[in-house]
């Protein structure tokens, strides 16, 4: 079974900057595109960013020039950097991954556990 573990979040004051890590392991054949949502309280999960396996990201408008997401395929990561970061950026954030199990290329939908962060004064 794939699992996903999430690493940073934490508290930070409006302008500071927060980075979250996500490793994938268990049995992984190949790893398509990786993304990070984020969902805050009494709201519906959104898309944050992602980035192709080759390299290719998008980003919400919300978030464009001030986060960056990146991977290094060869450690099955995805991280994201968060810079200048606003209250309205607090939400409990979620790794996704595309990946298919070894000795199949069949691609599932992995998710993380999620990571909170609380941007405040």
């Amino acid at each position: 079974q794939v699992q996903l573990a999430e690493s940073g979040g934490g508290y930070v004051q409006p302008g500071g900057s927060l980075r979250l890590s996500c490793a994938a392991s268990g049995g992984i054949n190949v790893i398509d595109a990786m993304a990070w949502y984020r969902q805050a309280p009494g709201k519906a999960r959104e898309f944050v960013a992602n980035v192709s396996s080759r390299g290719r990201t998008n980003y919400a408008d919300s978030v464009k020039g001030r986060f960056t997401i990146s991977r290094d395929n060869g450690k099955n990561t995805v991280s994201l950097q968060m810079n200048s970061l606003k209250p309205e950026d607090t939400a409990a954030y979620y790794c996704n991954v595309r990946a298919a199990r070894t000795g199949t290329w069949l691609l599932s939908e992995y998710w993380g556990q999620g990571s909170q962060v609380t941007v405040s004064s």
